[in-house]
């Protein structure tokens, strides 16, 4: 299941196993960010400006809905031992370009 939404996209699918724990994640022009399906959440700038205060969801939790919709996405199994190793990775890189943008 591959494919890229949008012009510059693309939605992960990283499952642990054996625990089937789930991560989304969206690769976009300049981050990867992590999406949560059960809390229409989005670790990007827009959603905590636009789709917070009930103005639009933001383009990666729209692609994100597109992909689950055409079921087009990769998938990635990892095993639980990595889970907390790849949560801890993923956070330090939201956090740092969050943190780069704000400067």
């Amino acid at each position: 299941m591959t494919s890229t939404i949008g012009s510059y996209s693309r939605i992960k699918l990283h499952i642990f196993l054996p625990s089937n724990r789930k991560i989304w994640t969206i690769v976009s022009k300049n981050n990867e960010y992590w999406l949560d399906v059960d809390l229409d959440y989005c670790t990007c700038k827009y959603y905590f400006f636009k789709t917070l205060s009930g103005k639009d969801r933001c383009i990666h939790l729209k692609s994100l809905a597109e992909a689950l919709r055409l079921e087009d996405y990769d998938m990635v199994e990892f095993q639980d031992d990595e889970y907390v190793g790849f949560l801890t990775s993923l956070l330090k890189d939201v956090l740092c370009w969050n943190y780069a943008l704000s400067r």
